[in-house]
């Protein structure tokens, strides 16, 4: 393993700080302001590629043995402009920082061609405690790194998985309590549709194998978004569909569970589902609205989702999307969504203005429900919103000091939401913790 004994608190003092300084921020109507929770803040000691941004991944992994220990997969700069270099950030629970670069079959460290919002990571760590890293993929033949022991190199495996030269996009990752993983992508590069697939890691035989194509139809595209799995094993899928081939805004944002045990799909009442889902067979969460238009027109101003990210309360979802109406002036406001029997309720969360696409959501023992969004301007970019008790949402400063204009959130099992933390613009990238 390359180790760094740099620590971050040596290089800072304020890093390891808890940083509680009042910050404006806005309200579901966009006025309110409250202090800021103390959130721990720290400058990941790695140059990150500034193509180091998207809102569908699953950058960061946590596992706790001695201590919580935390992942980041993200792109170091490359050898052009051009180009980037995958590599894993580790965090020690003693606050010491690993860097582990993605090395291909020549040993060399990885590279690959920019593609903002598509060549990103996915991380995943296993049950034998292997790290899997699915990075810069745009309708790519499969690349896939793996650890063969803890400790160990992460190596090109790109050769081990299912559906070997079907173009994939928008891996996402995740690990299941019995420490098997799950897969979902979009595969495939037709112009027709773009079908939405499901894979498992098998721990015990260090094997990968499809599940199955969970949502497809003609002229359609699936795009994933989040994927988690319960106490008791099961699987649940967040996604949304696009008009074929491809386009920036998509509609129709979906949830699907998956038992293991049965082999069965349901929807969020429990109703069995047959898979491929379609459009018309989906649980739809936020369903067309007025002139919301099927478009791959990359200039559609019409109302639209563009990402989702999704938490647990034990087996229940919660989802936390952006979607912009014909009442929104333009701007994707956030929305947090539940089941409700057999139907979705959704409230609005943030409308004050503009946000960037990356989302955030976890829930916690205290039946408190957390969503991350990134405001498209400001000093502070990055707010947690918090519910109370009257329904009404106020938000606050999520990362006090810092101008990420990116996010990702994982909570880790000792209740802490993990916040992954780029700033493109000066080629940063930070770990907070709160």
């Amino acid at each position: 393993m390359r180790r760094s004994t740099a620590r971050t608190y040596a290089a800072s003092a304020a890093a390891l700080a808890a940083l509680i300084t009042p910050v404006p921020a806005a309200q579901a109507d966009g006025t309110g302001s409250t202090a800021a929770a103390a959130t721990v803040i720290e400058k990941v000691p790695y140059a990150m590629d500034s193509s180091n941004q998207a809102a569908w991944w699953t950058p960061v992994a946590t596992y706790k043995g001695r201590g919580q220990y935390t992942y980041f997969a993200f792109n170091e700069p490359g050898s052009t402009a051009a180009t980037h270099r995958p590599a894993i950030a580790r965090r020690d629970p003693d606050g010491v920082w690993s860097r582990l670069p993605l090395l291909d079959k020549n040993g060399a460290q990885a590279e690959f061609p920019d593609d903002n919002g598509h060549n990103q990571s996915s991380v995943a760590r296993d049950g034998s405690g292997r790290l899997h890293v699915f990075a810069s993929m745009h309708a790519d033949a499969w690349r896939y790194f793996r650890t063969e022991a803890p400790g160990g190199d992460v190596t090109d495996h790109a050769g081990e998985l299912p559906d070997q030269g079907v173009g994939i996009t928008y891996p996402i990752v995740t690990t299941a309590p019995n420490g098997d993983l799950y897969l979902a992508a979009r595969v495939g590069a037709g112009a027709d549709r773009r079908p939405g697939k499901l894979y498992r890691w098998d721990n015990a035989a260090s094997r990968w194998s499809v599940v199955t194509t969970f949502a497809d139809a003609l002229n359609r595209s699936v795009y994933p978004d989040d994927l988690m799995v319960d106490a008791a094993g099961r699987v649940h899928l967040l996604y949304e569909w696009a008009k074929a081939p491809a386009t920036a805004f998509r509609h129709q944002l979906s949830y699907l569970r998956y038992d293991p045990s049965t082999g069965a799909f349901a929807d969020s009442a429990g109703a069995a589902v047959t898979t491929p889902v379609t459009p018309a067979t989906s649980d739809v969460i936020q369903d067309l609205t007025a002139g919301e238009e099927w478009s791959i027109d990359n200039a559609y101003t019409g109302p639209a989702v563009q990402s989702a990210k999704l938490t647990l309360d034990g087996s229940s979802p919660k989802v936390a999307y952006r979607y912009r109406s014909t009442e929104s002036s333009g701007n994707f406001r956030v929305y947090y969504a539940y089941p409700s029997g057999s139907s979705w309720v959704s409230k609005t969360v943030y409308a004050g203005g503009q946000t960037a696409a990356a989302l955030g959501i976890t829930w916690d023992a205290t039946d408190t429900k957390r969503v991350y969004y990134v405001a498209s301007s400001g000093t502070d970019r990055v707010f947690a919103a918090t519910q109370a008790a009257d329904g009404t949402w106020t938000s606050q400063s999520a990362a006090p000091g810092v101008s990420a204009d990116r996010l990702a959130v994982r909570q880790d099992s000792d209740g802490n939401d993990v916040l992954y933390l780029p700033d493109t613009a000066h080629n940063s990238l930070y770990y907070g913790r709160r």
